[in-house]
């Protein structure tokens, strides 16, 4: 999958509906998200993300995509997204697998929002 397809695929699974949500994901994917129940995997985080509102427009920075061997990408970025009044900034990583040709599906998306400098502080 080209580089433009990439980020054009990932756009879609922020922007796009519930089905094709579904449809996209793998059903051995796991997530990790900024709210409970934090970690999800399989069909848990199918449902729960298809379950969101989804984005009106998002614009991705700092993108990296890698390729580790034939079938497998992995890409990081940090996204922001908006909807109405609404805004939502994050660091991100998805992984796609090719199922066959031409059909990849997300194995693994991860999500950070931007740390304060209080929460660091009170980590240490």
């Amino acid at each position: 999958m080209e580089d433009d397809r990439v980020w054009a695929f990932e756009e879609s699974l922020w922007t796009g509906d519930a089905q094709h949500y579904r449809e996209s994901i793998d059903e051995s994917a796991l997530m990790v998200v900024p709210q409970p129940p934090f970690v999800l995997e399989s069909a848990a985080a199918v449902e729960a993300v298809s379950q969101t509102p989804r984005w009106e427009s998002v614009s991705f920075a700092d993108g990296r995509i890698v390729r580790p061997q034939e079938g497998l990408i992995v890409i990081a970025y940090r996204v922001e997204a908006a909807k109405g009044d609404e805004r939502y900034v994050a660091h991100c990583t998805s992984t796609y697998r090719r199922v066959e040709h031409e059909v990849w599906r997300v194995v693994q998306h991860q999500q950070t929002p931007p740390l304060t400098a209080d929460a660091r502080a009170t980590s240490s």
